[in-house]
Parts: C-alpha cells; sequence; structure tokens
C-alpha cells in the first residue's frame, strides 16, 4: 500500500488516541513502513541474519518518521515543533514511556544492543538544521553537517552488528560522509528545487557557479569544473573508509561493501555523463544494482 503520510501523521502523531501496539504489531508497522520506501531492503535483508531483520526495519523506520517530519508537513517552525515532538518520543525509549509503534520497536532494539541516544539525537539535529540552513558557505561547514546527517546511521549499523568501537566508527565516518556527499553532487538540481544548495559558497565563487545558474540548470565547463572537483575529493572518503571492511565480522562486511559499491557507482555515474548533474540526474540501474550485489557477494567469498 503506497506511504501516505499525511494519513501516518494523523493516525500516529501528536493527536493520535490509538490504542497502545504490541512490540508484534509494532515490528510488523516498522516493516510495512520499510517495504513502503526501501525497495533494495528486500534483498539486502537476505544478507542479513534473520534476527537482525526486525533491527534494521525498526531503525529505518525511525529514520523515516523523521525525514518526513522535516519534509513533508510544510517545513518551518510547523516541522521544528513536530521534530521536538519525535525527539521526546526517542527519549521516552530511555525511559521506557512509548506509545508510538516505532518507539515501541525501537526501544527493544535500543536495550537489545545497548545503543545510545547520541547517534538518534544527531540525526535529528541534521533534520532541523535542513530548516534553518539552506545553503553552506564552506565545505568544512558541510563536513560538519554531514557528521550529524549520515555518519550516525554508520555508527547505527556497527551497533546493531554488535562491532562498534572508535576504530571503526572513524572509517564509518569516513564512508558515510562519502555518501552523503555523492548524494549530494547527484542530486544538485533536485535540491535546488527545494531551497536548497549543498555546493559550498567558497567553491561556487572559485569556479565561477552562481545560484542563478543552478536554478536554470545552464550545464557549462565553469559547471564541469565544479562537480569534477567535488567529485574527485569525494572518492577520497571512500579510500578513506575501506579500510573498515577488513576489521568487520562477516556477516556485517557485505551490506557494508554494497553501501561503498553504491556511493562509488554514483560518483562513476556523474563522471560517465561529463559531470552534468542540471539537465539529467544520474542513476543507477537495476543490472548495475545486480552488478554491485554480485561483487560484494564474491568478495566475501574471496575473503
Amino acid at each position: 500500500m503506497p506511504w501516505n503520510f499525511a494519513d501516518e501523521l494523523r493516525k500516529h502523531g501528536p493527536a493520535s488516541t490509538d490504542i497502545l501496539m504490541s512490540l508484534n504489531e509494532a515490528r510488523a508497522y516498522c516493516a510495512a513502513v520499510t517495504r513502503s520506501h526501501y525497495e533494495n531492503f528486500t534483498v539486502a535483508s537476505w544478507l542479513l541474519p534473520r534476527a537482525l531483520v526486525p533491527h534494521f526495519q525498526a531503525v529505518y523506520a525511525y529514520c523515516r518518521w523523521a525525514d518526513d517530519l522535516a519534509d513533508e508537513t510544510g517545513g518551518g517552525a510547523a516541522a521544528l515543533d513536530l521534530l521536538g515532538w519525535w525527539r521526546r518520543g526517542l527519549l521516552g525509549c530511555y525511559e521506557r514511556e512509548c506509545r508510538h509503534p516505532v518507539f515501541i520497536a525501537l526501544r527493544e532494539t535500543i536495550r537489545r544492543f545497548s545503543i545510545p541516544p547520541k547517534p538518534f539525537l544527531d540525526l535529528l539535529v541534521a533534520f532541523e538544521q535542513d530548516q534553518r540552513v539552506p545553503k553552506y558557505d564552506t565545505f568544512d561547514q558541510l563536513l560538519g553537517y554531514c557528521a550529524n546527517s549520515a555518519n550516525p546511521v554508520g555508527q547505527l549499523v556497527l551497533h546493531l552488528f554488535e562491532t562498534c568501537d572508535d576504530t571503526k566508527a572513524k572509517l564509518s565516518d569516513e564512508i558515510c560522509t562519502g555518501l552523503q556527499l555523492a548524494n549530494f553532487w547527484q542530486d544538485v538540481a533536485r535540491d535546488f528545487e527545494k531551497g536548497r544548495i549543498y555546493l559550498p559558497r567558497e567553491d561556487r565563487e572559485r569556479f565561477g557557479v552562481s545560484d542563478e545558474q543552478i536554478g536554470t540548470k545552464r550545464f557549462d565547463a565553469a559547471f564541469r569544473e565544479l562537480i569534477q572537483f567535488e567529485v574527485r575529493r569525494t572518492w577520497g572518503f571512500f579510500e578513506r573508509g575501506r579500510p573498515l571492511l577488513a576489521l568487520l565480522p562477516r556477516q556485517a562486511r557485505v551490506d557494508v561493501q554494497l553501501f561503498v559499491l553504491g556511493g562509488e557507482a554514483v560518483l562513476r555515474a556523474i563522471e560517465k555523463q561529463d559531470y552534468d548533474v542540471l539537465t539529467r540526474r544520474p542513476r543507477i540501474g537495476k543490472v548495475q544494482k545486480a552488478k554491485l550485489l554480485g561483487r560484494a557477494l564474491l568478495g566475501q567469498l574471496w575473503g
């Protein structure tokens, strides 16, 4: 059934009077949220230990709801109020006071894997920042945003595989930042339509690319050089993070390698169309996704 967030907000939002769900019902809800959004999860879940699937679904549902509260509720003060409500719901997980189905399921995941609140809270900081900061002056500022918007996801994955430590977390941060940056360069035109520009102002000025040029989707040599510059330094994040794979337990390696290969495939897709992300969004086709899965599986088999 198609996801209609307005309906979900009416049923499960701050004014909800729903009867409290059981854990099994809450997990079924998170599974439905995941299936309605993430077409690749079914494939990825084949690679997960069965016992981990509901926990990944609970984490995904948490992120999905937070994302939709930020982007599907009109933005601004209304979105910030709802994100504040979501933060209070998360903190309730740590106090065993939950009503929302996502938090009923997530509470058990938090308990089972001893996940601290910080990565969940950092994600909310990023969603709130999106309401207040539509542009970034420097690359360092953008990296600060990625530290909240992307890196917590990798840390949560490490917690779910019970392999999170400082060394792995730092390598995971490199990969997750690379994934976020690749997504930014892939979606320059789409983000502009939402009122956001993630290309740092210092870089746009260096290469002579204006906001107006992005808005009119005028691709030229200056824009090509700008995106080429961003893509080249994004490759470095994947290269620095790749040693993480050798440190992971076998059951985690394929899933993380898929993330890495997927991000690198986005960068290659951008390069393939000569860095023109204004007139055509680079895409990864189903055949290519299947090849990436095959590469990840072979990588595991060959150790």
